[in-house]
């Protein structure tokens, strides 16, 4: 069956200057993003939450399918539990599977097994890839592309947020599993990314790192 189609909705075309100027804006905002660690428990408008997930709900995915599911966790008890998961994968990362080389590269940063920072901040946004739907009669049928779908969707989320005045630390212990068993998500559903996000703390701090020379990630053909 062929989808209708309608006239492009809501496309604004501005001026080349403000053009100039929305994209230099949005630059200026997006390159003071960084990964943090050190969060304040001061609780977030749920309404900011909400609209942020709206925005990832609306990247493009293959065969329009979005295959994807956003578990917004602010229960203290089950933060709890996901710590406990998180820290017994980082440790037996650090002390048995990670390669020395991986280990070297991570030194420079500072990180550790200790992840306090699962129960300090006020939410936890734990992303789901489904790598297969199912119909409402209970039929599988195949996602496409649903790792690069749901990877778009994080960068919306990850902007987003950061647009509001959040701050958020990309997560992934491996392996995850133990996300989907506490949260109790579907067979079909795999943990893709564990997101705290919230408020800095008044003394927040971030390695003093920066981003890779411009002119070695872009070309021009």
């Amino acid at each position: 069956m062929t989808i209708k189609t309608v006239p492009l909705p809501g496309y604004r075309a501005y001026p080349e200057a403000e053009m100039r100027a929305r994209a230099a804006e949005l630059r200026s905002a997006m390159e003071r993003r960084r990964s943090v660690r050190h969060f304040s428990d001061r609780e977030v408008p749920e309404a900011v939450i909400e609209d942020c997930l709206r925005i990832a709900c609306s990247a493009p995915s293959g065969a329009n399918l979005q295959p994807w599911h956003f578990t917004v966790v602010r229960d203290p008890e089950v933060k709890k539990r996901i710590r406990a998961a998180a820290e017994a994968e980082e440790r037996d990362f650090y002390e048995r599977r990670a390669p020395r080389e991986w280990l070297e590269a991570l030194a420079p940063l500072g990180t550790d097994t200790r992840k306090p920072f699962l129960e300090i901040a006020p939410l936890l946004i734990v992303v789901f890839a489904q790598t297969y739907g199912l119909t409402k009669g209970g039929k599988r049928f195949k996602h496409y592309y649903a790792p690069e779908s749901v990877g778009i969707a994080c960068g919306l989320l990850i902007a987003a947020l950061h647009l509001t005045g959040l701050v958020t630390l990309t997560h992934t212990p491996a392996p995850m599993r133990f996300l989907a068993k506490i949260l109790e998500r579907p067979a079909n559903e795999r943990p893709y990314l564990l997101l705290p996000v919230g408020y800095p703390a008044e003394d927040a701090r971030v390695p003093d790192i920066g981003r890779r020379d411009f002119e070695l990630s872009v070309d021009h053909v």
